[in-house]
């Protein structure tokens, strides 16, 4: 058992409806300081033995730090802090074809002795882009099941029609509004106004239009797992999602899932729902209906918590301090001195 550790989480953790990374930050630190570690979001203490870097973009409010701050702390105040960077995003997610976004976090990982991926595929997509080979692991994202849970007592359906439901807090395109502009069009004629009805939580972009869906707005905590439980099933056209949290809400509140063949979300959902493309999506939604008990009486096993997650980061962290002394002595941060000028001078970067 390695000794209570100090350990910063580079994240300025957001209250309310907010994106899955901030979700991430807030179960990791409460569970570590729960096993009895002392977590910071700073870089305020000169003895800290382990630096999570989690956003090196300083423009976006979660980010507490960046890499430039990391290498500033490792020269100038304690050369033996280990350092990881998670990486949960993707320029494929973004629409970025010049892989900008990234070739940025390339260039922030040169400060970090270990990667972490949220999943495989977005370690694939940082491979295309040039990621070198270097120490990397991938840890998939995990929720609170203490949080997100099935009903005590599953809701009778009564023969009305499957309860569907999807929640998003970005408005971006990607998240699959093509899709769930076609299933609003689907409520509105026979067979399926009679066999399903559709929840949208959450933001709904400008100049969106649903006619036939019930909405409603953003949720978090407990009155979300709420609006969920009030369901059967659960949608996702999530395009290119890096480690979809909203996908793990949802299982772990006991709904199978239909989501879309993109991205990570094979590795998140396989086994507990089915798979569509835009060309399948009525055909899987027929067959989803007509097994939907069985997928439901799967959901139990759903693994992906953020306990799970969370002992992964802690085995890795602890891995680390073992074996700190050969790190150190492996790292080759002066070995390129014009990155690390260039690093520590530009401050207005763009990502």
């Amino acid at each position: 058992m390695v000794r209570r550790m100090k350990i910063s989480i580079g994240m300025k953790l957001q209250s309310g409806p907010w994106g899955g990374g901030n979700r991430f930050g807030a179960v990791l630190s409460d569970w570590l300081r729960e096993q009895g570690h002392e977590v910071f979001h700073d870089l305020s203490a000169d003895d800290l033995d382990l630096i999570l870097l989690a956003e090196p973009d300083r423009r976006l409010r979660i980010s507490a730090y960046d890499h430039a701050d990391i290498l500033r702390y490792l020269l100038f105040v304690n050369r033996r802090a280990l350092v990881v960077h998670r990486i949960n995003n993707t320029s494929e997610a973004r629409d970025d074809p010049e892989k900008r976004f990234n070739r940025y976090r390339i260039q922030a990982n040169r400060v970090a002795d270990h990667t972490v991926f949220v999943s495989r595929w977005v370690r694939e997509c940082y491979r295309q882009s040039g990621y070198p080979e270097r120490p990397d692991s991938v840890i998939l994202n995990g929720a609170d099941h203490r949080l997100w849970s099935p009903a005590p007592v599953r809701r009778a359906r009564n023969g009305g029609p499957v309860r569907i439901v999807t929640h998003h807090w970005s408005t971006h395109p990607n998240k699959g509004w093509e899709i769930y502009r076609r299933l609003d069009a689907l409520l509105g004629r026979a067979p399926w106004s009679e066999r399903i009805c559709f929840t949208f939580v959450g933001s709904v972009p400008e100049g969106i239009e649903l006619a036939h869906a019930q909405r409603v707005a953003p949720l978090t905590g407990q009155p979300l797992v709420e609006e969920l439980r009030r369901h059967d099933l659960y949608l996702t056209a999530s395009r290119f999602e890096a480690g979809p949290n909203h996908v793990l809400e949802a299982a772990l509140c006991g709904l199978p899932l239909l989501y879309l063949e993109s991205g990570a979300m094979g590795e998140y959902c396989e086994g507990f729902g089915l798979p569509f493309t835009p060309d399948t999506l009525e055909s899987t939604l027929d067959r989803m209906l007509d097994t939907l008990e069985s997928w439901q009486s799967r959901l139990s096993g759903y693994p992906f918590t953020a306990e799970r997650m969370s002992r992964g980061y802690l085995e890795l962290f602890e891995r680390m301090i073992a074996e700190r002394t050969a790190i150190v002595a492996a790292r080759r941060l002066g070995s390129s001195w014009p990155w690390v000028v260039r690093t520590l001078l530009q401050r207005d970067r763009k990502v």
